[in-house]
């Protein structure tokens, strides 16, 4: 007989697939979902369980993570007749991993609650190779029984375990990272230019940086990994292997500022950041025609 926990995962990207991975194991097992059909093939080859759709995971699962790109796609999945709200069991955790506004988690967290359903915020950080060494760090927003609940299953791929506080205080510290996270790639990519125009080079700054603690090795290998890719790769070679980070940067940081209005917070950097990050991952308009005018100073 069967006894492990039935656990689903819905998402199978770059960082929800590994996550899930690491779920098949002694203790759980894993049922996963995705649109994208061979992303669910690879894990049922590594001893997943493969559901139709999130009605199918949420009449079999009492926990389940949802790892997709945006508010949109969160709605989508929870509501509706194939949907999780109308097809859970009474006492389902239903733990959303991806980066959204704080409302959206109030809003869902509210339905969910109607139901007998818990819906917390556990937003993740690390990337995809941290999420294939079971190294990432989940930020919860949600009560100590709900983080009692689900710390076992997220420990199977965290190096740390975060309780933000109430619901929707994972994501209000999600958004904050994301916000300096992207913020440093902006500043690193223009101070970088500024270092070459000088006859500087990258590593030299990464030294300083490093020593003082301006720059972290984070910022040094996106600038470096970028510039060395763009100075062999064609605009639409860069479109291909950066095009989709940027755009994620800049839903991250609409989520940001969507959530800073609605506290009447001002995050004049964050627009900024947001309007530059997906030309700062494709080492666009960086460098100014030789033909035009001088700056002023």
């Amino acid at each position: 007989m069967n006894n492990k926990i039935k656990v689903g995962y819905i998402g199978l990207g770059n960082i929800g697939k590994p996550s899930a991975r690491h779920l098949i194991c002694d203790a759980y097992d894993a049922h996963v979902y995705d649109v994208y059909q061979p992303a669910v093939d690879e894990m049922v080859a590594a001893g997943a369980t493969a559901c139709s759709s999130a009605a199918e995971i949420a009449s079999l699962c009492t926990h389940i993570g949802v790892c997709v790109r945006d508010d949109a796609q969160v709605e989508d999945l929870l509501y509706g007749d194939e949907g999780i709200l109308a097809n859970a069991a009474t006492g389902t955790l239903v733990a959303v991993h991806s980066t959204v506004t704080q409302a959206s988690i109030l809003k869902w967290s509210a339905a969910g609650a109607a139901k007998g359903i818990s819906i917390i915020d556990a937003p993740i950080t690390g990337g995809a190779h941290k999420a294939e060494d079971g190294a990432l760090c989940y930020m919860v927003g949600g009560t100590e029984e709900e983080l009692a609940a689900v710390t076992p299953v997220f420990e199977t791929s965290a190096e740390k375990v975060v309780h933000a506080g109430s619901v929707g205080s994972g994501i209000a510290l999600k958004l904050c990272n994301n916000f300096i996270q992207y913020t440093e790639f902006v500043a690193m990519a223009e101070a970088t230019k500024l270092a070459e125009a000088c006859g500087l080079s990258v590593d030299v700054l990464r030294e300083v940086g490093l020593s003082n603690g301006v720059v972290n090795e984070q910022m040094h290998m996106f600038i470096a990994g970028r510039n060395g890719i763009a100075r062999s790769s064609s605009a639409e070679d860069m479109e291909a292997f950066f095009g989709p980070h940027g755009k994620l940067g800049s839903k991250d940081l609409q989520c940001a500022r969507d959530t800073a209005a609605e506290k009447n917070v001002l995050l004049p950097t964050a627009e900024y950041v947001r309007d530059r990050i997906e030309d700062v991952f494709l080492a666009r308009d960086e460098s100014r025609p030789a033909d035009a005018p001088p700056l002023k100073k």
